[in-house]
């Protein structure tokens, strides 16, 4: 079968798509073989070689032909060999409707066409007729063929032939000298040509036109040609300068400013079509991060031709798709010049500033709040633009700060601060994004503007119950608090936190870092919603209880998106309310509920990883700017309670999770802006109102409120409160409740309380005392293992923080403790040798006690011997008889009397002596016992033999 029959196979047959593919492939590369003829064909082999290269891995490399290939092939050869000047132009017009109608066709001119085309552009330059018609069969050949369907990864013929026109820089060079023919088509078709190898191989055709002499000033010539050219001009001066800085140098350097700005004001600015459009594209791609070329724009034209396109023109009630992408062209170009350049432009600061300060000057501010809040009928897009644009705009600039504090809209008498129009705007719109744009000014207005922040919340007055249930429409009449308080309180009737949500933001944006507006906003007291409730609720209680209805909104109405931002959002408001805050602290705990719902709600596995987070760093917040001395309410309270209701691994855990959660890990420092361009205008001019219903079925980690909440600052801030939370809760942890001090006065026996009373005070001190340090080896012990199991599971940053900070906690810990084991120890051996010395002394004075006593009783019975020998001596005298005798009674009486006296004096003696050593006893036994000694074993021995003689005498007796 010949080549011929394998070709009408392929068209009309059913093979498979491998047997089509490795036909053409072969056809092809026969037809390159026969080709090979003349100077002209070495040229034109080298090209078919290259294109083998890059098509002969789809196709395979087997000998064939085709009748199509055929025909191309003899019409090629009529228009390099022909005699014939007709029959050449007409076979140049058959080639352009071959390659323009069929993929076959375009696939055998790129193997074979292109020498011979470009021999025709080099040498008959004269023909005009002929040039015109070969460069039209090179749009034809370079032109993708859409109609024609085929597999996806089928190979498109005119990506290949643009490839191998490109890689030829002097075809490039030879284009480009095609613009200064005086025939319009010759010039339109080149630019043809060139945005199409500009749209395939964009770096490839910008490194050869720098490399060609006066490349771009030809083509900047173009700009002021007929219309059709100047467009074709245009579009291709914008694919070139995306990218290309050198290439956007030169232009500017070609005067591009002034003849872009001529062509706007021509078409008719933003009520011109798409040639307006491109031509602020190609504005906008000189002035992206480039401080040079913006600064030469400013000094040289200035911005008032910018300006003038803002001004709405014709019907301002009238905006079509055109119109709406004009003005969002020329908001762009306001964003990049506020943006100053590229971040490593040593002087983007600085022309950043004075971009900034000109724009003002110029009244810019105006047109953008006439666009961006006065007027309400403008697309969605353009207004949140605007608004966008606004907020860059005053964004740490002092002037332009009070500039738009000072700034009004409307007309007498009905006029209102723009603050105030845009606060409504938050309130009131039905559009999320136009919600998130206004949001957007009031966070560049607070941003370190402390003198702002204080002005706002000066504003925040409560008003009467009656008024917040007016009609909407009374809010002009509203000062700027008054109405956010109002949004504040608004949707608890009917259940709908919105506008809760949405003024919860602007409030967490006044008092950001301001100690002063947190201070003052903590005292703002609300009236109850029903008399019957009660006294009035301070502000930060309303709050924390809108977060709990948020939870109950999922249950009630099914809307799990909304619950999640709103809880989200009022998070975000207290954790930032509470930074560095010991009042608003004070305040949060004053309710004990409070502390019991945060509890629930970090170890709630139904919410969000990032709700869990925020609730813990609350819960963090009241531990570490917690200055209260109440027991309930104290850090350690907090502390304890967290650590028996969900456990430090547990806790330290939702940090983690919240760091690698979505949201999170997906913020940026500078979120750049997309730039628009013809693909992506369409799209972003037919942004529509968003209803919330329409966001309820969206995961809660994907609303586009929260990309915007939760911005790179405020990650910065949780991040920096999570390693003083981690730090502050181990050290409050690792602590007893109460440090026992030994104070001396409680070792110091009362006056009026009894020995045993005494002794048993001491002891329920020594109990107290050794308690506490039981629960603080627990609580060591406790903390090293949850310590353990968090730095395994965390960042290896979390872990080396955690570790650190445990670490540093338990050897001071231990440094304390051991030194204070070691100082007591130390009293306690002092003490027991002590009390063993006044043991031994007590001991001797008992045995000479005891020696004395017996000395006594000895003389007592030699007295009553002696007595009984004289009653015996009496007795016998008296019955001698007569003899006379003394009185002997009165003698026995006597001496009797005497004995006793001298007895008596002795026993007082020894008496005293015995109660000052009792006393003694009795103290050092109270003593002995109170340091565990055994006072009776001690005693044991002491006394036994004092009884004896007198035993032995009652014996005898």
């Amino acid at each position: 079968m010949d080549a011929a029959t394998e070709l009408k196979s392929f068209v009309g047959g059913s093979l498979t798509l491998a047997s089509k593919l490795l036909l053409v492939a072969i056809t092809l590369y026969d037809l390159a073989v026969k080709s090979f003829v003349g100077g002209v064909e070495m040229k034109r082999m080298d090209l078919v070689s290259g294109y083998k290269g890059v098509v002969g891995l789809v196709f395979g490399n087997e000998n064939s032909t085709s009748s199509e290939d055929s025909y191309v092939e003899r019409l090629l050869d009529r228009i390099s060999n022909g005699v014939l000047a007709d029959d050449r132009r007409s076979a140049m017009t058959e080639l352009q409707a071959v390659v323009a109608e069929s993929k076959a066709g375009q696939l055998a001119f790129g193997a074979m066409g292109f020498p011979v085309i470009m021999g025709v552009l080099k040498e008959e330059r004269d023909d005009v007729e002929m040039v015109r018609g070969a460069l039209e069969t090179l749009v034809s050949a370079l032109t993708p063929l859409d109609h024609v369907k085929g597999p996806k990864n089928e190979i498109q013929p005119a990506l290949m032939n643009t490839d191998l026109l490109s890689r030829e820089s002097e075809s490039i060079s030879l284009l480009l000298s095609l613009l200064s023919e005086d025939d319009f088509y010759v010039r339109y078709y080149t630019l043809q040509i060139l945005t199409a190898l500009l749209t395939n191989s964009p770096n490839r055709l910008q490194e050869a036109i720098l490399t060609i002499p006066r490349g771009i000033t030809r083509l900047m010539d173009m700009l002021m040609d007929r219309e059709v050219i100047r467009n074709e001009a245009l579009l291709l001066l914008t694919y070139l300068t995306r990218e290309a800085e050198e290439i956007q140098k030169i232009v500017v350097f070609e005067g591009a400013f002034e003849k872009i700005f001529s062509i706007i004001i021509e078409e008719g600015g933003s009520e011109g079509g798409v040639v307006v459009q491109d031509c602020l594209e190609l504005l906008n791609n000189l002035l992206r991060s480039n401080a040079s070329n913006q600064i030469l724009l400013r000094e040289t034209m200035g911005f008032d031709s910018l300006i003038s396109i803002l001004k709405l023109r014709g019907s301002a009630y009238s905006f079509t798709q055109q119109k709406t992408i004009n003005l969002l062209s020329v908001l762009e170009t306001f964003n990049l010049l506020i943006m100053g350049g590229s971040e490593a432009d040593p002087g983007r600061d600085a022309n950043k500033l004075t971009n900034m300060t000109v724009l003002i000057q110029k009244k810019v501010l105006d047109h953008l709040l006439t666009l961006g809040v006065e007027s309400q009928w403008a697309p969605v897009a353009v207004r949140c633009a605007a608004l966008r644009c606004i907020g860059d705009l005053i964004a740490s600039h002092p002037k332009n700060l009070d500039a738009i504090s000072s700034k009004v809209l409307g007309e007498e008498p009905q006029v209102e601060p723009a603050l105030n129009s845009i606060l409504r705007i938050i309130l009131r719109t039905s559009s999320v994004q136009e919600f998130i744009a206004a949001d957007h000014i009031f966070k560049s207005f607070c941003e370190k503007n402390s003198d702002g922040q204080t002005m706002l919340a000066s504003t925040l007055i409560p008003q009467p119950l009656s008024m917040n249930h007016a009609p909407l429409e009374e809010d002009v009449n509203m000062s700027f608090g008054s109405m956010l308080l109002r949004g504040l309180t608004l949707g608890e009737s009917d259940g709908d936190l919105e506008a809760c949500c949405r003024a919860a933001s602007v409030l967490s944006h006044i008092l950001k870092d301001n100690m002063h507006c947190k201070e003052r906003v903590v005292r703002i007291e609300l009236e109850a919603p029903m008399p019957s409730l009660g006294v009035a609720e301070p502000l930060l209680h309303r709050m924390v209880r809108y977060l709990a209805l948020a939870s109950s909104m999922k249950n009630k109405d099914g809307k799990s998106g909304t619950a999640g931002y709103v809880q989200l959002v009022i998070l975000k408001l207290l954790v930032t309310w509470l930074a560095d805050c010991p009042t608003a602290v004070h305040c949060f705990l004053d309710s004990r509920p409070h502390l019991t719902y945060l509890l629930e709600l970090v170890s709630n596995t139904s919410v969000t990883v990032c709700t869990r987070g925020l609730a813990a760093v609350l819960l963090g917040e009241c531990v570490l700017y917690n200055k209260s001395s109440d027991s309930g309410k104290d850090a350690f309270t907090v502390v304890d309670s967290l650590s028996q209701k969900i456990g430090l691994t547990s806790y330290f855990l939702k940090f983690d999770e919240m760091q690698k959660s979505f949201l999170f890990a997906s913020v940026k420092p500078t979120q750049s802006h997309k730039p628009l361009t013809r693909s992506t205008a369409a799209s972003m001019a037919e942004i529509e109102d968003v209803d919330e219903n329409d966001l309820s079925d969206q995961k809660n980690e994907d609303h586009p409120i929260l990309s915007s909440m939760l911005d790179a600052h405020f990650v910065s801030l949780i991040k920096r409160l999570e390693a003083d939370i981690r730090e502050n809760i181990v050290e409050v942890y690792s602590r007893p409740k109460s440090e026992v001090a030994v104070v001396p006065a409680e070792l110091e026996q009362k006056s009026g309380e009894g020995d045993k009373e005494y002794i048993k005070r001491l002891k329920a001190f020594v109990e107290k005392q050794c308690s506490e340090i039981q629960k603080l080896i627990g609580r060591n012990a406790t903390l090293a293992e949850d310590l353990a199991k968090t730095g395994g599971s965390g960042s290896i940053q979390a872990e080396h923080r955690t570790s650190g900070a445990s670490e540093r906690v338990q050897a001071e810990t231990l440094r304390r403790d051991l030194q204070e084991a070691s100082q007591r120890l130390e009293m306690l051996k002092a003490e027991n040798t002590k009390i063993e010395s006044e043991s031994s002394m007590y001991q001797n004075l008992a045995a000479k006690m005891e020696s004395d006593l017996k000395s006594l009783s000895d003389a007592y019975n030699t007295l009553e011997q002696a007595n009984f020998h004289l009653e015996k001596e009496v007795k016998a005298l008296k019955s001698g008889g007569s003899s006379v005798c003394p009185d002997v009674e009165a003698i026995k009486a006597e001496a009797r009397e005497e004995a006793q006296k001298e007895s008596e004096v002795e026993l007082n003696d020894l008496l005293v002596c015995l109660g000052q050593e009792q006393s003694k006893v009795e103290r050092l036994s109270a003593r002995l016992l109170e340091l565990g000694e055994d006072v009776d074993k001690l005693l044991e021995g002491v006394g036994d033999d004092m009884g004896l003689p007198e035993d032995d005498e009652e014996e005898e007796d």
